[in-house]
């Protein structure tokens, strides 16, 4: 009997020790998987308080924390996971894994404890370790690029290091008690959350839909493409100085130009071709709440909206939250040596996320009195599709890649 339950015992360690090899083999898998529980407890947190008010105090108080998890907690959780995996298919040069990345991902757990539970150590502790996180993902990927001299791809790591000095102006704004500057250093974040989307999914959308559908790849137009990135990037500097601060003319004619130019380039990827495949048409339709965002910030900009929120959470639900969850599908089928099909329960994930979008943007507008429900529902349609993905995509990022190829 003693034998027995010490083979059992040795057995069990020896699926735990080869799980945690296989989920700290890339970076995508860890980041991919805990960013996304991560981001669906939150929102349930933030639902339940924001519902039931009590006595709950984090670093940097309720709405700082909200604002600042969402975007340097989860969403950056997942841009260094892709980033870093990305970089090792472009360079060539095997990426962070195991013991180091461990310690890497390690950081960025530590950083959102403390920042939850708020015990009271000195903020500069807090600031270091969660600013940490970003100036170690900016090494990581600089290293392979500027080894192999791959300059196109270098860029992202001043993007990186852009976002690591908007977090610390967080922090600042934070310990100096200047709320504004807080809110400046989120949507500044925010706006360049958009930018990567704009990048990237310009170079990937049409080749997955080209690839995936059938369809002839649309040649790019180098002014739209102009037209499409350079005003976000202005937006980017607009959103740091302050929205309420800039001329409102600057703002509307740069977000019109914004929303005008990427709702065109969008026009041009051939959406009309994948409504049989998920994978591709969740990419397409959280691209289009980019063209959208921008459209209601020129609103906003104009005074023909209230509220700033709606532009806002076009941009972090609809466009951020759903692209990451249509990219993170396809990184993790693509990168285990799955095919590229998508589970139907994802299939409607990506339609909660696009109506939760809808649902927070346009309730609080027009359905003022129904305000607290709106956002209640658009949480829970949050908590839905990324709790989907995190059930359904936990064996797949744990476990080894059915072709025996490593990681």
């Amino acid at each position: 009997m003693y034998r027995f339950k010490t083979m059992q015992t040795s057995t069990a360690s020896s699926n735990l020790n080869q799980t945690t090899f296989l989920l700290f083999g890339l970076a995508f898998r860890p980041l991919f998987l805990f960013g996304s529980i991560f981001s669906g407890l939150a929102i349930a947190w933030w639902i339940y308080f924001w519902s039931h008010p009590f006595n709950w105090t984090p670093y940097g108080g309720a709405i700082w924390w909200h604002a600042h998890e969402m975007i340097f907690g989860f969403a950056m959780a997942i841009v260094t996971g892709f980033l870093l995996t990305a970089v090792r298919t472009w360079t060539g040069i095997a990426g962070v894994s195991g013991k180091k990345l461990m310690l890497f991902v390690s950081i960025w757990i530590v950083a959102r404890i403390l920042i939850f539970l708020n015990f009271s150590i000195s903020p500069w502790i807090v600031a270091i370790i969660d600013l940490g996180y970003l100036i170690v993902a900016a090494g990581l990927m600089a290293y392979p690029v500027i080894k192999v001299k791959q300059w196109r791809n270098l860029m992202f790591v001043p993007i990186l290091s852009i976002f690591a000095a908007l977090n610390g102006m967080s922090h600042w704004a934070n310990y100096s008690n200047q709320a504004d500057l807080a809110i400046q250093a989120f949507h500044g974040a925010i706006i360049l959350l958009t930018l990567i989307i704009t990048i990237i999914g310009g170079r990937v959308i049409p080749m997955f839909t080209s690839n995936g559908c059938g369809c002839v790849k649309a040649t790019p137009i180098l002014i739209v493409e102009s037209l499409s990135i350079l005003p976000i990037l202005v937006i980017v500097g607009l959103a740091t100085y302050g929205f309420q601060e800039v001329h409102f003319w600057l703002l509307f004619g740069f977000s019109i130009l914004a929303a005008t130019a990427n709702l065109f380039r969008f026009s041009r990827w051939g959406f009309q071709h994948t409504k049989n495949t998920p994978l591709v048409w969740s990419l397409h339709l959280a691209y289009l709440f980019i063209p959208v965002g921008y459209l209601l910030l020129a609103f906003f900009a104009a005074g023909y909206i209230s509220s700033i929120s709606a532009a806002l959470h076009s941009f972090t639900i609809g466009a951020i939250g759903g692209i990451i969850l249509a990219m993170i599908s396809r990184v993790s089928l693509g990168h285990t040596g799955r095919p590229l099909k998508s589970m139907k329960a994802i299939s409607w994930a990506y339609l909660f996320i696009a109506f939760g979008a809808i649902v927070r943007v346009v309730v609080p507008e027009l359905l003022a009195e129904y305000y607290l429900l709106g956002i209640s529902f658009s949480g829970i349609l949050w908590v839905i599709s990324f709790g989907l993905f995190s059930v359904l995509f936990f064996p797949i990022l744990t476990r080894a890649r059915p072709d025996g190829r490593p990681f």
